[in-house]
């Protein structure tokens, strides 16, 4: 857990920051499919993946669009939710039996009103993923689905080989029968 932590932050907690941070987290175990944030709900935690990975996705016209994997070290939480207090627009669920860590909202508002170690350290996590955000923003709107593809592989290797082709198709915007047309031509 220590290494997540760090790697969200090239910023240096020091030991007592990290060590009081650490102490709070509740690690939970979820089976594959497991819901673990619904749409529509106030979630009142964060997660951060020890072990396993999941998919955020909407609903929209009967269809499940994916728009975010996240795998090890990666944090999960709903931004309406962790942000603003208010339900989320957002589902994630677990595509593998998960082991993650949890914590809850208030208690991180707390340490950060509290320890501005880890209040600069909770301004570096929301800065990477506002990158990670804008990143695949430009990515739908001025690449193509080959592109997308060539630039998913390369980025995100692993979670090639552990999650369905369906919704690698829905993350990049494309049916699988493109997806498997570019495949194709990419072998």
């Amino acid at each position: 857990m220590e290494n997540t932590i760090k790697k969200i932050s090239q910023l240096s907690l020091i030991e007592d920051s990290l060590s009081d941070f650490i102490v709070l987290l509740e690690k939970v175990e979820y089976p594959k499919g497991h819901i673990l944030i619904k749409a529509g709900r106030v979630e009142r935690s964060v997660y951060f993946i020890e072990k396993g990975i999941a998919r955020a996705y909407l609903d929209k016209d009967d269809k499940e669009i994916t728009f975010w994997f996240g795998s090890e070290s990666d944090i999960l939480l709903s931004y309406n939710s962790f942000f603003v207090s208010q339900p989320g627009y957002e589902s994630i669920e677990l595509l593998e039996d998960s082991v993650l860590y949890k914590i809850s909202n208030d208690i991180l508002q707390n340490l950060y009103n509290n320890n501005l170690q880890l209040a600069n350290w909770g301004r570096k996590l929301v800065e990477s993923e506002l990158i990670k955000t804008e990143e695949r923003f430009i990515s739908r709107q001025f690449k193509t689905a080959a592109e997308r593809y060539k630039d998913f592989i390369n980025s995100q290797p692993a979670i090639l080989q552990r999650v369905q082709l369906r919704h690698i198709a829905s993350y990049l915007g494309i049916s699988q029968v493109t997806l498997s047309r570019i495949r194709a031509d990419i072998r």
